[in-house]
């Protein structure tokens, strides 16, 4: 926080922090980079929501309950069938929900998923996560949890890390295209963004290798048979229409 606060400062003619959703439509009229901090790992606040709020307070925007081991919160996917959310964790929820802070369940095992659709009050997101039936792994989204995400409004976010795409082969951008088509004829396209996870993985797929490649992502999409509106939800439309809904 104390490095990302010392570059706005020195960038500030460029880029600009966002606390609530009219920050985002500001920052953008000013052609200005919008930064919304999130983190990931719960274990953050430790086992007070005291902790939370000052998270909030200094910015945070949006927390991801679990990294793939148990804390406080609840249990990441590698702890398997550990239970769902904490009693402090339901309340974590909660306390998010108040504050106007994002929910993340990536990371957070299957018992833990549906405690978040159960007691969030609010849209949530899986921010880097894909689709179970094309890359069986448990960092990826089941079709029922794909449709609770979409019945909840909420927004799941295609990763690019190669491991969630495809088992046994090189991964490459059509491969996540596949993840995103599958998903829009599951539940539409209104909740469908993009997760890279650039900083996660230390290889990504051929064809996505850095940003600068995006353009590609979004050639092809079109090559695909998506229209431009379409392909304006993915790239970021879907997760603006999201925070609009938390952020306020």
């Amino acid at each position: 926080l104390d490095h990302i606060y010392d570059q706005l400062s020195k960038n500030s003619a460029n880029i600009e922090l966002v606390r609530n959703y009219s920050d985002i439509e500001r920052i953008h009229k000013n052609n200005k980079i919008a930064v919304l901090l999130s983190i990931e790992g719960g274990e953050a606040i430790k086992e007070n929501t005291a902790f939370l709020r000052m998270f909030y307070h200094l910015g945070i925007r949006s927390m991801t309950l679990t990294w793939n081991q148990r804390n406080s919160i609840g249990s990441g996917v590698h702890e398997g069938s550990r239970g769902g959310l904490s009693k402090f964790g339901k309340t974590v929820v909660q306390e998010m929900n108040r504050l106007g802070m994002l929910v993340d369940v990536s990371h957070l095992n299957y018992e833990g998923f549906w405690d978040v659709i159960e007691y969030s009050k609010k849209p949530i997101i899986a921010s880097h996560s894909n689709a179970k039936s094309l890359c069986d792994t448990p960092r990826n989204l089941d079709d029922k949890q794909i449709k609770a995400m979409a019945e909840k409004d909420g927004v799941i976010c295609c990763t690019f890390v190669p491991d969630f795409l495809v088992k046994n082969t090189q991964a490459n951008l059509s491969h996540v295209i596949d993840h995103i088509s599958y998903m829009k004829n599951l539940v539409g396209i209104n909740h469908i963004g993009l997760g890279s996870d650039f900083d996660g993985t230390d290889k990504m797929p051929e064809g996505l290798e850095d940003v600068g490649k995006y353009q590609s992502l979004i050639t092809t999409l079109h090559a695909r048979g998506y229209k431009d509106g379409q392909i304006e939800k993915i790239m970021g439309g879907n997760i603006l229409r999201l925070l609009k809904n938390v952020i306020i």
